[in-house]
């Protein structure tokens, strides 16, 4: 059967690099087609090779790739994916990367340090991309640096949709881990109707070059906490935040991150008794070696698959979005 769906004029084409094959497969299911396939492979001197098993010629081609390690060895098989595609006369390139790569790399901290994010896009659109679908950006002003439309997806419905069904909400308190992740936690607190709680970190001054101290904005005495943020990498920073949440007399720590990085030791430190639960998303493969007895994984799969049908359709994705933006 072939992976292309036609409709009218128009041709959907969905390919994946090798990432994170099982998402993609998911995601056309949900569309209702099939991967078109693609023969790629990694030359013994670390060149990638990639070539479309099927004509492309006038399609809506979208190509996903999760960007988990090694990372930059993705980030150029996408990007000689799409290459492929324009020069097979693919009508329209849609890079859909659920993680974007190097999204931390957002702003100049000091001088002599590169914008990586920006880095990207630029790449992206050297390549011959049209546009970027992307969940949960860690910086939303990654959508300015690409010269194209961005569709900045959200998993905040999907998490909610399971917390509503998990938790009482009468009991509830949304928790933004720092000060950077208080307008999304806001949102949470709004979506629950649960109060809200901000943990600012700051420096001891009786211990030099070292955030000791977290103060706590807010009522987490015998509630369930929600600690919300968009990744978990190593760890540390969410642990220490439920630390400071059970020393405050939190009765449940619950974390919910949509990119589970996971990088060691995070399942680590997420299997301590600081936290009580971990939900996150699949943007991100876990293997064996990152999954543990408190995480909970939900499917983003339905939420990519429609925003591609709404791009492919002409139709809005912004309205997906109502009240998570």
């Amino acid at each position: 059967m072939t992976g292309i769906t036609t409709q009218g004029e128009k041709r959907l084409v969905v390919v994946t690099g090798r990432a994170h094959t099982d998402l993609a497969e998911d995601i056309a299911t949900e569309l209702g087609t099939e991967l078109v396939d693609v023969e790629s492979r990694t030359f013994a001197n670390g060149e990638i090779y990639a070539r479309f098993g099927e004509s492309i010629r006038g399609a809506d081609v979208f190509i996903i790739q999760s960007h988990c390690p090694p990372i930059n060895e993705w980030l150029m098989e996408q990007l000689i994916m799409v290459d492929a595609a324009k020069r097979a006369s693919a009508k329209r390139i849609t890079v859909v990367a659920p993680f974007y790569p190097y999204a931390r790399q957002d702003k100049k901290g000091r001088g002599r340090e590169p914008i990586s994010a920006r880095l990207v896009a630029d790449l992206y659109k050297a390549a011959g991309a049209d546009r970027i679908m992307s969940v949960d950006l860690h910086a939303a002003q990654i959508q300015g640096f690409f010269d194209g439309p961005v569709d900045h997806l959200f998993a905040m419905p999907v998490l909610l949709e399971h917390f509503r069904l998990k938790l009482d909400s009468a009991n509830l308190t949304v928790v933004s881990p720092d000060m950077g992740r208080v307008r999304v936690a806001d949102i949470w607190s709004d979506q629950l109707e649960a109060p809200l709680a901000i943990i600012h970190k700051r420096r001891d001054p009786m211990v030099a070059n070292e955030v000791t101290v977290h103060e706590i904005v807010g009522d987490v005495e015998g509630r369930v906490c929600l600690l919300v943020d968009d990744l978990i990498d190593t760890g540390g920073t969410i642990v220490k935040a439920a630390e400071a949440l059970k020393a405050n007399g939190a009765l449940r720590v619950v974390v919910a991150a949509t990119h589970a990085v996971f990088s060691p030791p995070a399942v680590e430190r997420l299997s301590s008794d600081a936290v009580d639960e971990v939900v996150v998303t699949d943007t991100l493969p876990l293997g064996d070696d990152k999954r543990f007895e408190k995480l909970t994984v939900l499917p983003i799969a339905p939420l990519i698959a429609r925003a591609i049908h709404n791009v492919f359709q002409d139709a809005s994705v912004t309205s997906m979005f109502d009240g998570a933006a």
